[in-house]
């Protein structure tokens, strides 16, 4: 079990596009092994590469609930399709999300209803998954990981500005800014 350290906002490899996954060996099972461990110690219901700094498409999710029971796995190189999201201001109850990337905070952002996903997994195995409602918001979020977005970055400008006080305040915003689950205290 290795717990990896989480890279928040302002590293750059959180910012930039992922590269596709091209060698499927022993060191990326590894790789995936430990971001479900990282993900659990968070804990957190998904985790993309780059979160750990490491520049690949591909994203660990584990969510339980008692409607749909355990869900869990890995994606490489996803692609995704979505419903619209809805206009309007989202619900700030309803539709709010927090980011391993952005530790400790939350904030309401408008996702599309349903996702469609498809990649593959760690032995090259087609994967496809048709999801709704909390389950779509996962796969949204972990996908945007991949192309450097955090959620944070798609905010209205009024939460905008309280991410960028929020950044400033715990010494986020640089390369290397980072924490360890069950380690560290990331309390403002």
């Amino acid at each position: 079990m290795a717990i990896l350290p989480i890279r928040i906002t302002g590293d750059p490899v959180l910012h930039s596009p992922a590269e596709p996954v091209t060698v499927f060996d022993d060191s990326l099972r590894q790789l995936v092994a430990d971001m479900f461990d990282t993900m659990d110690a968070a804990p957190g219901v998904g985790l993309a590469a780059p979160q750990v700094g490491v520049p690949l498409r591909l994203f660990v999710y584990g969510y339980d609930t008692d409607e749909f029971g355990p869900w869990r796995g890995v994606v490489i190189n996803p692609e995704l399709w979505i419903t619209p999201p809805a206009a309007g201001e989202p619900d700030e109850e309803e539709e709010a999300e927090g980011c391993l990337s952005f530790p400790g905070e939350r904030f309401p952002l408008r996702r599309g209803d349903d996702a469609l996903i498809t990649g593959v997994d760690l032995d090259s195995n087609p994967v496809e998954l048709r999801v709704g409602g909390w389950r779509a918001r996962i796969l949204q979020h972990e996908y945007d990981h991949l192309d450097g977005f955090l959620y944070v970055d798609r905010l209205g400008k009024h939460d905008r500005k309280l991410v960028a006080k929020i950044t400033r305040k715990m010494g986020w915003g640089v390369p290397g800014a980072q924490w360890m689950p069950g380690v560290d205290d990331l309390e403002g």
